[in-house]
């Protein structure tokens, strides 16, 4: 999902990373995706080439609008 994405937005509370991966997705994108269970944090959201994973509301409201 990463690779195919021009920008990764992870949230962990109310920290916001941003990622441009670039067909390329790196170990700091894939660690900063995957939760304390090595799962993926929810919610996780694709929108275009746009992809958030973690919950924001700031970071969401301007990635949707």
């Amino acid at each position: 999902m990463a690779k195919a994405a021009s920008k990764v937005i992870v949230a962990k509370g109310k920290q916001v990373s941003a990622f441009a991966p670039r067909g390329k997705a790196g170990k700091e994108v894939v660690d900063a995706m995957l939760g304390p269970t090595g799962n993926l944090r929810a919610p996780t959201l694709r929108r275009g080439k746009t992809v958030l994973v973690g919950f924001n509301e700031d970071a969401y409201t301007e990635a949707l609008l």
